[in-house]
């Protein structure tokens, strides 16, 4: 079955969806989030690709989900 089938079940759990800027694969995470129902926060790594976001720490914003995960996980 299609991956994106059943997205909007995850609704209302919240949804952290990040993507490289370069990666190969962004047009899913872009997808993903247009179908996703809120709430929902959509990441693109200005320059990073794929395998940077496992690789290369100082890129990943982790301000960014410390915010997200204590927004919607009190």
């Amino acid at each position: 079955m299609p991956q994106l089938t059943y997205i909007h079940e995850i609704s209302p759990r919240p949804a952290l969806i990040i993507a490289g800027s370069e990666a190969h694969s962004r047009y899913f995470s872009e997808d993903a989030y247009a179908a996703a129902r809120d709430p929902k926060e959509l990441v693109i790594i200005d320059g990073a690709d794929h395998c940077d976001l496992y690789d290369r720490k100082n890129i990943i914003p982790f301000d960014r989900l410390q915010a997200f995960f204590e927004g919607h996980l009190a």
